[in-house]
């Protein structure tokens, strides 16, 4: 790093010098309601003196720092970090649905309502699913709602002994965390060797306590559950509900329709499947879709088509309530909405086809040196291991990860899922093209030629990024938010 562009990290702050200024007011505008005296400053506040030329350059260059779908490959597995067009921000930000007021009456929101109504239906008939909530704000509040709506049902039906959730280890970590905060018992299942859900193991598990399997499909090794059928059929022959974590619905949409399997209720992310904001850029959308016995527990008010226009429908009091304000975050959906009539059924299912392609591409292509934790063909994500020829160096998975980012990639998601020792769980989704995975592909090659060339260097990376190598322990345990 050159002296220069230290200079250029400092803070505003730092930058400051005294009379600079970036605008000038001859005339300000000042309050006509004195302040009283006791609560006026008796000192001036100490803020920055910068020109405006200053703070854009500042701000400009600090967001280059950073690593962003829009610059860089950014190949988090488990949690799909795709392109999302801009087309899709531009539908949002017409004026007829950012300008709308959220109390608006009925009749000043029909193209709003409308919108909510289709989306809800195009939504349903990917998943095989009667009804659908679009209230909550991202994908563990989906579940969230899920579990909420699959408690409504077994309380209407009588049956509140029914409080064990069902959970694979192989599962995202929300779903446990999700069953504890409904007030749910959960049962931790092991996995198979291939990371599948064992049928026979299941039925030890299931009971007149069930209320439901929470299974992630395709599940987070990247491996589609086969025996999901027989599962099924399991969990309804035990009164239970079979619930489908669809964060990774992206490998199935336009090929398999959950209702299909045999689920009974499903959450969508937005984020992962339908091209919208993801964590920091948000706000985010989730959706929970479900079959036709559960649909009178979903969030209400839904959107219903009456004579020639829609209307907002409170159901028939057996709902558990709002999740969030009005019909959710809207915008979201306006721009998940965009994406959706973007694409034809037949595409939908190419873009399934295309993450499943991209992620065997580069499983294939780093099998002799990261070899995969599955032995055969994965579906959207592969998950990856340092081969001993590393490990035996003193290697870890950090290593490589860190590596990455001197190479101007930033790290797929480390040691998760837990049940894999070392995992590097690569997802390239499916808007990546060959010659990125291909570049990808080359950092990782020439990740593992330093690391048996020269372990420490690895072990030292990186060494071109504004923040060094961290305390992991320290950083979690005494973080330093100021900076």
């Amino acid at each position: 790093m050159t002296c220069a562009n230290k200079l250029d990290n400092r803070l505003s702050i730092e930058k400051s010098a005294a009379g600079r200024r970036g605008l000038f007011c001859k005339n300000p505008l000042r309050s006509q309601a004195a302040i009283p005296a006791g609560l006026r400053r008796k000192t001036a506040p100490r803020l920055p003196e910068l020109a405006e030329f200053d703070v854009v350059r500042h701000y400009t260059r600090l967001s280059q720092l950073n690593f962003s779908v829009d610059t860089h490959f950014y190949p988090l597995g488990s949690c799909t970090m795709k392109y999302n067009p801009r087309f899709n921000e531009e539908a949002a930000g017409l004026e007829g649905f950012a300008a709308l007021h959220p109390l608006a009456h009925d009749a000043c929101a029909q193209g709003t309502l409308e919108l909510i109504h289709d989306l809800s239906a195009r939504l349903t008939g990917l998943c095989g699913m009667d009804a659908i909530t679009l209230q909550p704000a991202a994908g563990a509040h989906s579940e969230f709602t899920g579990l909420l709506t699959a408690k409504a049902y077994f309380w209407d039906r009588g049956e509140k002994e029914r409080n064990e959730i069902v959970v694979p280890d192989s599962a995202h970590g929300t779903n446990p965390a999700t069953a504890s905060m409904m007030g749910f018992n959960t049962v931790n299942i092991a996995s198979e060797p291939d990371g599948r859900l064992n049928v026979e193991e299941l039925k030890k598990h299931l009971g007149p306590k069930t209320a439901v399997l929470m299974l992630t499909i395709p599940n987070t090794v990247g491996i589609f559950e086969s025996n999901i059928e027989a599962i099924a059929k399991a969990v309804h022959e035990a009164g239970a509900l079979l619930y489908m974590d669809g964060a990774n619905f992206n490998a199935l949409i336009g090929m398999v329709k959950p209702g299909d399997l045999g689920v009974d209720l499903m959450h969508l992310n937005f984020h992962k499947t339908f091209s919208t904001p993801h964590g920091g850029g948000g706000p985010g959308a989730g959706a929970i879709a479900c079959r036709r016995h559960l649909a009178p527990f979903l969030p209400v008010p839904m959107v219903k088509k009456e004579g020639p226009g829609y209307v907002t429908d409170f159901g028939d009091g057996r709902s558990v309530g709002k999740v969030k304000a009005f019909f959710g975050n809207t915008g979201v959906l306006v721009k998940a909405y965009a994406y959706m009539l973007a694409h034809s059924a037949a595409e939908f299912g190419e873009i399934a086809e295309c993450a499943i392609l991209n992620a065997n591409y580069v499983a294939a292509k780093l099998k002799d040196l990261y070899p995969s934790y599955s032995k055969e063909y994965c579906m959207h994500e592969c998950v990856l291991t340092p081969g001993h020829d590393l490990t035996d160096k003193g290697l870890k998975t950090l290593d490589v990860a860190k590596g990455l980012l001197d190479r101007g990639f930033h790290a797929p998601t480390i040691y998760f899922p837990l049940i894999v020792h070392e995992a590097i769980m690569v997802e390239p989704t499916e808007t990546e093209s060959k010659e990125t995975l291909d570049e990808f592909v080359a950092a990782m090659r020439d990740i593992h030629s330093q690391g048996l060339a020269d372990p420490q260097a690895l072990k030292d990376a990186p060494v071109t990024q504004p923040v060094k190598r961290l305390d992991e322990v320290q950083a979690a345990r005494q973080p330093n938010l100021r900076w």
